[in-house]
């Protein structure tokens, strides 16, 4: 298994490179924006209060592998989120109630294309 983190923030990259280090996880973080980054190739994507779900998609498609798997915490105004990505994109949707935050879930997402 190959683990990839995608931090823009250099603050933020160097402190999970510490934690990479110290954990001796096997991981690599980039520090640079994921819009420009080559695609990865992900069986699992997963980011957390990044983007609106439409966006998120767009990222999913440029870097799921077919089959891949979208995982997206979102807060209790997902289905609103959920409602406008539909118009420009397909997907299958899972929504998991959070264990965290009443209202909130966690979007398992797969078969991602442009509507």
């Amino acid at each position: 298994m190959q683990t990839v983190l995608v931090e823009s923030d250099q603050r933020k990259a160097a402190f999970l490179r510490a934690v990479v280090r110290e954990t001796g996880v096997k991981c690599r973080v980039l520090s640079r924006r994921i819009e420009e980054i080559e695609p990865i190739g992900a069986d699992t994507l997963s980011a957390r209060a990044l983007a609106e779900l439409d966006k998120l998609l767009e990222f999913s498609e440029r870097h799921l592998s077919p089959g891949g798997t979208a995982l997206f915490p979102k807060g209790v105004r997902w289905q609103d989120e959920l409602e406008r990505a539909r118009r420009r994109w397909h997907f299958d949707v899972q929504a998991i109630n959070s264990r965290t935050e009443d209202g909130a879930v966690i979007l398992k997402i797969k078969g991602v294309s442009r509507a």
